[in-house]
């Protein structure tokens, strides 16, 4: 088969379908596995091949049943974070000189080898994340497509480099090729804490650079298997560097460290904001500009015209609003809808919202708990304010179980420039505002700082139309859901203080780890 053949060969992993007895079942044995194999365990840093065990330990939970223990991961500090730079730097000196499709069949191995283990993947997101089967699966079926489409983006870049169409000047052969960065700083989330992580990392890797990974301190565990199915598959030492710890310890240090030549970053966009604040100051020795790639938070929104298909509309609101409890940048956490079918549009979303069930993950529930004490907190304090600012309508409360459960929340006549409609909660709260007609609707969902994803709902093409100019987001839907980006299909990232908009499992991601070199001979 040719490199085109096999790019064109491309497909997203499939989603499993549970409502199949045997895929349950098979849900069911891998979480039953994990439980009586993996839980519990001391996990080591790994630098520069080494592993690494610390009196430090951060000590990761089960946030829907709190007395379960999922792991014991070593801290690293400033001292052992230097160590992964200097491993990191010495592997970069030979990594970069590999062949970027040499690079690419460590990606495609671990492709074929996180596939076969694909329940056992999930299986620790629902223990350590608290996500359900289907949202687990979705993720590691992203972390599976992300290592694909990479390893063959890399492979296509490889051919660029050899065929690019430069313009042609007499006397001369020049050619432009891209070369890696150095090494870099990667700090994923933890609310995919698979399928982002994978995707940070893999494309830094396979564009030639070498990285220190600073997992989520929420999920460390997950990230924890990625690192090893990574030295599973004989990537060389030093270039992925496991180093869990604290950001104000380890992150800012790495941060600022005058050998760091990029940070990838997807969090909070206060945190996003401070990481870009220190990373634009030079350290003493410092010789580039850091590169910053940078996904960040959204205050996301789906608006509905008088003319939508309302059960459709209904449906996405509450799955955008409430999947993974309303844990993601892109969740839907604002409805604008218009004056004539407001009414019914909120009691439809009102009914599917107290269909779902809140309960235990391993238990495949709708909605489970919140990631931790400080997220429960604090989306409890959105709800207080909430009921200053609309109509409670479901919800409103903490439910019944041994961890972080709160029941999905719906607020009315949400004024546009309430808190709820303007800050990111990052929870199961939903507040529905009220427009004239459906530009005034657009504009309020305009009205944020943030841009992440949206969505419009219409069958009137004129407005269709108009809507894909005017409403102002990196991932615009039509018809569906703000959430549930595919790799390859919708490249990811946000305009304004929702990041870099850097389009994550897009075809031109990976040049962002990399720098364009021309060269110009005389003949």
């Amino acid at each position: 088969m040719s490199t085109t053949a096999k790019l064109d060969a491309f497909r997203n992993e499939p989603f499993t379908d549970f409502r199949q007895e045997s895929a349950r079942q098979a849900m069911e044995a891998a979480i039953a596995r994990v439980k009586s194999e993996e839980l519990g365990r001391e996990i080591p840093l790994k630098i520069g091949g080494r592993d690494i065990f610390t009196d430090a330990k951060i000590h990761s939970i089960n946030p829907g049943n709190l007395d379960e223990t999922i792991g014991w991961v070593s801290k690293a500090d400033r001292e052992l974070a230097e160590q992964a730079m200097q491993a990191a730097l010495e592997a970069f000196e030979s990594w970069k000189k590999v062949p970027p499709r040499e690079r690419a069949q460590y990606l495609l191995k671990a492709t074929g080898l996180m596939t076969e283990r694909k329940y056992e993947f999930s299986a620790m997101m629902v223990l350590e994340a608290g996500k359900n089967y289907a949202e687990a699966d979705a993720d590691t079926a992203e972390a599976i497509d992300f290592l694909n489409f990479y390893a063959r983006e890399m492979i296509r870049l490889s051919e660029i480099n050899e065929t690019m169409p430069l313009t042609p000047v007499p006397g001369e052969q020049n050619r432009l090729t891209y070369i890696p960065l150095g090494v870099g700083v990667i700090i994923p989330p933890w609310n995919f804490p698979l399928a982002i992580c994978v995707g940070m990392t893999s494309a830094a890797i396979v564009a030639g650079n070498t990285v220190l990974l600073k997992p989520a301190s929420n999920t460390p565990v997950i990230a924890a298997k990625f690192a090893a199915l990574m030295e599973e598959v004989g990537l060389p030492a030093g270039v992925l560097n496991f180093i869990p710890g604290s950001g104000a310890e380890v992150g800012d240090y790495l941060t600022t460290h005058p050998k760091t030549r990029f940070v990838s970053f997807t969090g909070s966009k206060e945190i996003g904001l401070r990481i870009s604040k220190l990373a634009a100051d030079p350290a003493p020795g410092q010789i580039w500009i850091k590169r910053l790639v940078a996904e960040m938070g959204g205050k996301d929104g789906i608006v509905v015209d008088e003319t939508a298909d309302l059960d459709a509309a209904a449906q996405a609101i509450v799955a955008s609003a409430f999947g993974y409890q309303g844990q993601k940048c892109s969740a839907g956490s604002r409805a604008l809808i218009v004056e004539s079918v407001y009414d019914e549009v909120v009691e439809k979303v009102v009914h599917l919202t107290k269909q779902l069930e809140v309960g235990l993950p391993e238990h495949n529930k709708a909605v489970g708990p919140v990631i931790d004490e400080a997220s429960f907190r604090k989306i409890l304090d959105y709800i207080e304010i909430g009921n200053q600012e609309g109509q409670l309508l479901t919800g409103g409360r903490r439910a019944e179980g041994n961890g972080y459960y709160i029941e999905p929340t719906v607020f009315a006549g949400v004024d546009g420039k309430a808190r709820i409609m303007q800050e990111e909660i990052f929870g199961p709260v939903l507040a529905i505002g009220k427009a004239k007609d459906w530009r005034e609707a657009i504009a309020m969902y305009n009205d944020t700082e943030f841009g992440l994803t949206g969505a419009f709902f219409s069958r009137d093409e004129d407005r269709i139309g108009e809507a894909l100019e005017t409403m102002h987001c990196g991932n615009l839907y039509v018809n569906r859901k703000c959430t549930g980006a595919l790799v390859g299909a919708h490249p990811f990232g946000g305009f304004n203080l929702s990041g870099t908009d850097s389009k994550a499992g897009g075809y031109d991601y990976l040049l962002l780890f990399t720098q364009a070199k021309l060269t110009s001979r005389k003949l």
